[in-house]
């Protein structure tokens, strides 16, 4: 019975103070090792991809600097980098998706997309299916906040 109440802590869900209200500040935050390799933040994470229209540009399949399951980053691989990357770094149109999406929402949405590279081609093909019954956006501009 402990083994298996021990293989939850992929799933751990915090719903509590302790959210992230900040960006990450550095590789070397505590609060990253609450995201990534966790089971729910990154489904939530790939929820809000979906709902935020990152897959207009970034679905299974994509080539060059849009794949973003192939594992290069070109503007750095540390959680803090590709968040920083996903909050200010788009360009034109799609820029500062910091000013528009929340703080805990950018976290997940990094952690998902950090741990894309382990994901087999046939599971993001199936998450992209099972995502298709999700509200989703095309490219997202929504209201600053």
């Amino acid at each position: 019975m402990l083994l298996a109440l021990g293989g939850c802590g992929k799933e751990a869900r915090t719903l509590t103070a302790d959210q992230p209200q900040t960006p990450p500040n550095g590789a070397d935050d505590p609060r990253i090792s609450k995201y990534q390799n966790n089971a729910y933040q990154m489904a939530e994470g790939g929820r809000y991809f979906t709902w935020y229209g990152c897959g207009a540009c970034h679905a299974a399949g994509a080539k060059g600097v849009l794949d973003m399951g192939d594992g290069r980053w070109r503007h750095g691989s540390g959680f803090d980098q590709v968040y920083r990357f996903v909050a200010q770094g788009h360009p034109g149109k799609l820029a500062h998706y910091g000013e528009r999406i929340p703080v805990e929402q950018l976290w997940q949405i990094t952690a998902y997309v950090r741990g894309l590279a382990q994901v087999k081609p046939e599971l993001r093909r199936r998450q992209d299916h099972d995502e298709q019954s999700e509200p989703q956006g095309r490219i997202w501009t929504g209201a600053k906040r």
